[in-house]
């Protein structure tokens, strides 16, 4: 099959050809050209109606690949302990790196200004740093000087005055992405002018754009959308959630869809069962089991009576999207009436088959994750934040190290799954946090990042990053004897020692 710049060239042949014999054949005949207009039009129709005839169909909302010109297929690629592919670096979501020095000091490595703030936690690939920002670009930086090495810029982002609500300026790319060691991808979902969303593939080395295609479908409005919801991947696929933009304004629904890596086949789809709202927006987003069960956290509906409409929840789906089980507090209604649902942090997968939650209630659930009981079917309820728990979580097996708002929590799990509440950080110190070896590292809202002991909370180190006010839910990056936080201008690095 040609590709497009194939068939160009062979049409621009067709069309010269067709002028070449238009004027020997009015030469022969002596007609000073008087044919040419009638012969040249029945050569742009052949040309037109051979190209209608031999156009293959397209799926809806799908773009075809995008290939750089020349590019050799991706091969697969060997991570490093000192690579950061996805959200908190793994699927669990834990965030976790056990062989890491615990450091005396934090000091000011470099700082990059880049074409819009950066929501999204940063990846660390093969020593590049890989930074989505809200101007729809991609950029991959030296991690030892943050030079930039590519930028990559997808699309047009949305002008927040266009947009009936939100709190984003502009509004381009603000889920985390996901690295992709088979394809050699990293992937990303850009809100452009329109409005809408795409996923786009851009190649980890180079910054060429493999894979671009709608992120859209028709259940949605793609005005009250928004991509907030760090990305997944598993066995060749890319799970992408959504909740609505702040306001909870207009006809928006909690979505998850699938797409395969090579950008090719229909998107998968799930959508929470409630008239509107329902988000899936926490910026942990959806964590997946070996198994590749998906588990997402549900915002508050519209509907407080009646049955249960599966907001509030924690949902596990199938790797295609089915639904197969649920969890919601046994005052669901109450909690989404009030604004204190579950979907403000992501769901945490830890050891012997649990799941732990919290929301906006402070209250927090642990649950069986094969089994996740239905409304108020929990193994154990424990009132841990004093306010709302919002992002994500850092786990360490029996530890689980919880963003509250009055300051990040430790849990421990123990015998008989039972859930006790350890130390707490100052006040301030609230963004999702990581670990590294015995060190939790975290940030308050003015831009200070602390290095916290694991056991005890006590501040190991502590660096005033000189940032102004952080984005919501910033969490930073670990990476050899680096720490990489997003700003609202772009990027900063500390160094360990």
């Amino acid at each position: 099959m040609l590709t497009p710049p194939g068939i160009l060239v062979m049409l621009c042949i067709v069309v010269s050809l067709c002028f070449l014999s238009a004027i020997l054949i009015c030469s022969i005949h002596d007609r000073k050209f008087a044919h040419m207009p009638l012969l040249l039009s029945g050569c742009v129709l052949l040309i037109l109606l051979s190209s209608c005839g031999s156009t293959a169909s397209t799926p809806p909302h799908v773009t075809p690949i995008t290939m750089a010109p020349g590019a050799s297929s991706p091969t697969t690629s060997t991570l490093s302990t000192n690579d950061w592919t996805t959200y908190h670096n793994d699927n669990s979501r834990t965030g976790y790196l056990p062989d890491m020095p615990d450091p005396h000091q934090l000091t000011s490595a470099w700082k990059a200004n880049l074409d819009g703030a950066v929501y999204a936690e940063p990846l660390v690939v093969h020593s590049h740093v890989i930074v989505a920002t809200e101007g729809d670009s991609l950029y991959s930086l030296d991690a030892a000087t943050g030079k930039i090495l590519w930028h990559t810029n997808v699309g047009i982002p949305v002008d927040q005055a266009t947009l009936p609500c939100g709190d984003i300026n502009p509004l381009g790319i603000t889920g985390t992405p996901v690295y992709d060691p088979a394809t050699g991808l990293v992937f990303a979902v850009a809100e452009i002018a329109g409005p809408g969303h795409i996923l786009v593939g851009v190649d980890a080395n180079t910054g060429e754009l493999r894979v671009r295609r709608s992120a859209d479908i028709d259940a949605m409005e793609p005005a009250v959308h928004q991509q907030r919801a760090a990305l997944a991947l598993s066995k060749g696929m890319v799970y992408i959630a959504y909740g609505g933009l702040a306001g909870d304004c207009g006809n928006y629904h909690g979505t998850v869809l699938a797409s395969r890596t090579d950008g090719s086949g229909p998107l998968l789809s799930y959508q929470v069962p409630t008239p509107r709202e329902g988000g899936i927006w926490g910026s942990s987003g959806p964590s997946i089991d070996s198994a590749g069960k998906v588990y997402v956290a549900v915002g508050n509906g519209s509907t407080t009576q009646g049955d249960w409409d599966h907001t509030d929840s924690v949902l596990r789906l199938s790797p295609t999207l089915q639904l197969e089980d649920g969890f919601a507090p046994a005052q669901w209604q109450q909690d989404n009436d009030g604004d204190a649902d579950l979907g403000s942090m992501g769901p945490t997968p830890l050891p012997n088959g649990l799941i732990f939650i919290e929301g906006k209630s402070g209250q927090a659930f642990l649950l069986h994750a094969d089994k996740l009981g239905g409304v108020d079917g929990q193994i154990q309820t424990l009132n841990i934040c004093n306010g709302v728990a919002m992002g994500g979580t850092a786990s360490t097996g029996t530890q689980v190290f919880i963003p509250c708002s009055d300051g990040i929590r430790q849990l421990s799990i123990g015998p008989g799954t039972h859930m006790s509440i350890g130390w707490q950080a100052p006040s301030g110190v609230k963004h999702p946090p990581i670990i590294g070896g015995h060190t939790v590292y975290s940030l308050n809202a003015g831009g200070t990042l602390y290095a916290l002991n694991s056991d005890t909370g006590a501040i190991r180190a502590q660096l005033d990053l000189h940032s102004g006010d952080l984005p919501h839910f910033v969490s930073p990056t670990l990476s050899g004897n680096h720490l990489f936080v997003g700003t609202t201008s772009g990027i900063i690095a500390a160094a360990m020692a």
